[in-house]
């Protein structure tokens, strides 16, 4: 299988891109995130065109997931066990996780709270995101530690000092913060890998770019898109790669794909 995640910042702007990344790496899964659309609004018959079912969570111009797949869609599930909710004066449950199984993989469309700025309600929602999704997955590993999951999509955490092109320029930012880090490290102590970062280690790989200031001509970006696979799934995993392509050009998303090789 070959497999793939990309924060396409809007389906409707760039469904024409994303069917055309399908084609172009011959992919089985894509997981999208920030479609920004209602699920009545995502335009699905590009997809089904090219032979693709399509499974999408949005309820309106913010956020939203979607999985794509030419290998079935089953068990499609909007959100995970005890998401946190957000918003006044109502909490919703935002659209930021799907989850389906595709050729017996169990792909999560997973679009991590941007937290805002340190201090904020915001940054106290992604944390108890982050949390109860580790507490999820730790659940079903339990459960069968032979499961075949990947949690896939818009971190929106850099990891390392590595992963942003100036840690002096994000001093007091969110996306660096310890507690960002300790959440994203917290998942993989639970046992779910990296299986990009071992792929695309050369020195700064990123998959963001801002569209202000020039940031991609002048390399200036952040590693902050992954996929997260459990142990059995992570032996299977072959190769990764970022399309950095996709990024270049007018109305290019401010993600590049990453994409995923499974034997």
């Amino acid at each position: 299988m070959r497999i793939a995640t990309w924060n396409c910042n809007s389906i409707r702007s760039r469904v024409d891109r994303a069917v055309a990344l399908l084609e172009r790496h011959d992919l089985d899964v894509l997981a999208l995130q920030e479609t920004k659309c209602r699920d009545d609004q995502f335009p699905l018959l590009p997809f089904e065109a090219a032979g693709y079912e399509v499974a999408h969570h949005g309820l309106n111009q913010w956020n939203g997931v979607a999985i794509v797949s030419r290998v079935g869609l089953e068990d499609v599930t909007v959100g995970f066990e005890g998401m946190p909710t957000f918003g006044e004066p109502e909490p919703v449950a935002e659209a930021r996780a799907l989850g389906a199984t595709c050729g017996g993989v169990r792909i999560w469309s997973l679009y991590v709270p941007n937290g805002r700025e340190l201090g904020h309600l915001h940054y106290d929602y992604k944390l108890a995101w982050l949390e109860q999704l580790r507490a999820t997955g730790a659940g079903w590993l339990a459960d069968d530690p032979a499961a075949q999951i990947v949690l896939m999509g818009d971190w929106n955490i850099a990891p390392r000092d590595e992963d942003v092109w100036d840690m002096e320029f994000f001093a007091g930012k969110t996306h660096v913060s310890a507690p960002e880090r300790a959440a994203f490290q917290a998942m993989v102590d639970t046992g779910f890998s990296d299986v990009v970062r071992p792929h695309t280690s050369e020195p700064r790989t990123y998959t963001y770019w801002d569209y202000t200031q020039l940031r991609f001509p002048k390399k200036q970006g952040m590693r902050i898109d992954f996929a997260l696979a459990s142990p059995a799934l992570a032996a299977r995993v072959s190769g990764a790669s970022i399309d950095r392509e996709e990024r270049k050009g007018k109305g290019a998303s401010d993600h590049a794909p990453v994409l995923v090789e499974i034997d």
